[in-house]
């Protein structure tokens, strides 16, 4: 069997193979229909693609490169189907009304915008977390440059449970403003 990616050096980890074949098998059965649906793989679902890690498995950084692209062909495919339907008008208001959902989120005042990690858990730093949301404000309200890249790759510090936020609260935030703004490029 021939492997989809290069394989990680002798004891080192990479993404599990077959999870990545299966997710990508997938992802290409679903690419190749016709028409986008509602039970098919959309952009936000490669988005959210995880891979466990094995001894020998995939390169971490060429399967990442393949979702990031295979993700903006979702996200690219959508909206043209959109357009071609409802026209640009209806793609830029629909991408206006799934933006209005992160809105809440966003008035909320530095710092309490998402909650703390519970327990002994560490979190995300809460004011870098903040800064990059104060970018997407900035986006939203006034057209200054953000990217789905610059939301996607964004790292922050971790920190003790006080002025932190919970991590997979704000990667799902981030994710979704992520689809939202990949599909207004």
């Amino acid at each position: 069997m021939n492997d989809m990616f290069a394989r990680v050096m002798f004891l080192r980890r990479g993404y599990k193979p077959s999870q990545v074949d299966e997710f990508f098998t997938q992802a290409r059965s679903a690419y190749e229909r016709p028409a986008v649906s509602d039970t098919g793989m959309s952009s936000f679902d490669v988005s959210q693609a995880a891979f466990d890690l094995a001894y020998r498995g995939y390169a971490c950084d060429a399967v990442d490169a393949a979702l990031d692209r295979l993700e903006a062909a979702f996200a690219t495919r959508t909206r043209d189907q959109h357009v071609r339907a409802h026209g640009q008008q209806g793609w830029m208001e629909l991408l206006a009304q799934r933006a209005q959902v992160l809105y809440p989120r966003l008035r909320r005042p530095a710092g309490q915008r998402f909650g703390q990690p519970r327990g002994l858990r560490r979190g995300y730093d809460a004011r870098q977390v903040d800064t990059l949301l104060d970018r997407l404000v900035g986006f939203f309200d006034s057209g200054q440059p953000l990217t789905a890249a610059d939301l996607r790759e964004a790292t922050f510090k971790r920190r003790g449970n006080r002025g932190a936020y919970d991590e997979r609260t704000v990667d799902a935030y981030l994710s979704r403003a992520a689809d939202i703004l990949q599909g207004a490029q």
